[in-house]
């Protein structure tokens, strides 16, 4: 089984990205019977999922697992839903790296409003809290880049209609941002590492079921 793992470079005020780093772990997972890839995506519009396609196109993947930082979050959270907007938010808004901050925009003009994540995310919550580790599905990946990651992959999916599986997991605050910002909720990056590692191992088992 081939298995694609994307994550992201620092955004915002954050200087750290867990996700970054848990590629370099992932890279060193052994699991029988997968071959893992992984790609660091940039924190813009549109070209988060641009280039996470064309990695798909270019090894043909048959589980992508894309990961992303949520901050405030204190549990690895699989996403259950895309939709199909770009909105930075009211309030104090961040750009994205290349400054933008679009409003109430369509990721898709002639897309569906949501799309469904196709991972085994009940299975992936549970197999979690099995070791311990700190998990639940969530119902909103949110507006900002994940859920346009999230969102253009499975339409890509659905649009060309492949036999992928794929889905995005968000991860806490690590505990070196904690130790930057002592408010802030997050998990030892080890313990990530771990959690992604039983995602994985989910989803391969899953598809084998299958």
């Amino acid at each position: 089984m081939k298995v694609l793992i994307s994550g992201f470079e620092p955004f915002g005020k954050m200087k750290i990205n867990p996700t970054e780093e848990l590629l370099l772990e992932a890279e060193r997972f052994e699991i029988e019977n997968v071959e893992i890839s992984t790609i660091l995506l940039p924190v813009n519009y549109d070209e988060c999922a641009d280039e996470l396609i064309k990695k798909m196109e270019e090894i043909q993947p048959d589980v992508v697992i894309s990961c992303g930082l949520a901050a405030g979050r204190t549990a690895i959270t699989p996403e259950r839903i895309g939709i199909n907007v770009k909105d930075t938010g009211s309030g104090d808004p961040y750009p994205d790296n290349k400054g933008n901050i679009p409003t109430d925009e369509m990721i898709d003009e002639e897309g569906p409003d949501g799309l469904f994540a196709t991972l085994p995310n009940r299975l992936i919550e549970k197999n979690l809290k099995e070791m311990d580790i700190p998990a639940a599905v969530s119902n909103s990946a949110g507006t900002f880049i994940c859920n346009n990651t999230l969102y253009a992959v499975l339409n890509h999916i659905r649009k060309n209609n492949l036999p992928v599986k794929a889905g995005f997991i968000h991860f806490p605050a690590s505990t070196k941002m904690s130790a930057l910002n002592p408010s802030l909720p997050s998990l030892p990056q080890e313990t990530m590492a771990q959690g992604l590692k039983v995602i994985v191992e989910t989803c391969a088992m899953a598809g084998v079921r299958q």
